[in-house]
């Protein structure tokens, strides 16, 4: 039988890391649906097309290839932030609806993390975990890895995006971030890498009963 996990949470809060790190342990498959996001709005970007387009959004999104997933230039701060723009689009949510699905689908179990795994994409997931931790530790996190791309930005800069972005994925109409009723909640603001993949790990394995 395939297990669900399911990681929501606000960004820069660590799901990622979290996620590979869980997949990892249980011998699951890992996917970072943000990345699907991101590499539609990259492939808009490099095409010059217009963020606010849904029609053109949703055939960027379509026609993604997966490959383009393991691009570089994903992690830069401007295409998160251009992802974050095109995730509103209700055709964009849809073309990549079936993706993640099948993905999920994977034996013997899958890690899928994102920003509506657990109220949208796997609502039947074995188990929903949501991510946060404050704004401030956020943005010194995402600075850090910013920083050791060689990005030229600030930690007020930053700050201010994040915030932003904040507002912009919980207020969307389509899928809006938000823990499912049934998610634990995981506060990673006092918590090293270690600490939270260990805090995960155990509201994973009560839950599954281990």
């Amino acid at each position: 039988m395939s297990r669900v996990i399911a990681i929501d949470g606000t960004f820069a809060s660590g799901k990622g890391t979290l996620g590979k790190r869980v997949a990892a342990h249980y011998g699951f498959k890992y996917l970072d649906t943000g990345k699907l996001y991101r590499a539609t709005a990259y492939a808009m970007m490099k095409a010059e097309q217009d963020l606010s387009d849904p029609d053109a959004a949703a055939k960027a999104a379509a026609g993604l290839d997966a490959g383009a997933l393991n691009d570089p230039a994903l992690k830069s701060g401007d295409v998160g932030a251009a992802a974050s723009k095109i995730a509103v689009h209700t055709p964009v949510r849809a073309a990549l609806l079936k993706f993640q699905r099948n993905f999920a689908k994977i034996k013997p179990g899958a890690v899928l993390d994102g920003r509506d795994i657990g109220t949208v994409i796997c609502p039947e997931a074995d188990v929903k975990l949501y991510v946060d931790a404050r704004p401030n530790v956020r943005a010194q996190r995402r600075f850090k890895e910013l920083s050791g791309y060689g990005e030229d930005t600030s930690v007020e800069i930053v700050l201010a995006q994040l915030i932003e972005r904040d507002s912009r994925d919980k207020s969307r109409a389509q899928a809006p971030l938000k823990a499912a009723d049934d998610a634990h909640l995981l506060d990673t603001s006092d918590l090293d890498i270690d600490g939270a993949t260990a805090a995960a790990i155990a509201i994973i394995d009560a839950v599954l009963g281990r």
